[in-house]
């Protein structure tokens, strides 16, 4: 009982790992002055009311700091070239012994397939008494 449930539960966090170590995102502050007025991380940060102040005055004491996480790009993955001529022999031998360890079985006829019983008018074993013990 334990044993499905943990290789699921294990085999969902491989998932999820795999899944997080490949996504990358960005981080975006907005700091007017010294102060942090907003964080985002999927969207775009809210800016201050200080900004539109700047525009007009040309000053700046706002800025916008991005911090992008990068996930793995590059997965190595591997060919059946890329192992050792040991590794392909085995590998080749496991893949043969398993194609050709099933085999069908033979379509067996089954000769009264189609016979029909003839309908019983009486019991023959009450009729003359007749048991098996």
């Amino acid at each position: 009982m334990i044993k499905p449930l943990l290789h699921k539960s294990f085999s969902a966090v491989l998932a999820l790992l795999v899944l997080f170590s490949t996504v990358s995102f960005t981080i975006e502050k907005h700091f007017c002055g010294d102060v942090l007025v907003d964080v985002s991380v999927f969207s775009e940060a809210e800016k201050c009311a200080m900004e539109a102040l700047e525009i007009l005055q040309k000053k700046t004491c706002c800025k916008d700091e991005i911090n992008v996480v990068q996930g793995q790009d590059e997965l190595n993955i591997s060919s059946f070239d890329n192992l050792d001529f040991e590794q392909q022999q085995v590998l080749a031998a496991l893949f043969f012994s398993y194609i050709n360890g099933f085999e069908s079985l033979p379509k067996q006829t089954i000769p009264h397939k189609n016979y029909s019983p003839p309908d019983l008018v009486t019991d023959i074993q009450v009729l003359d008494q007749v048991f098996l013990i």
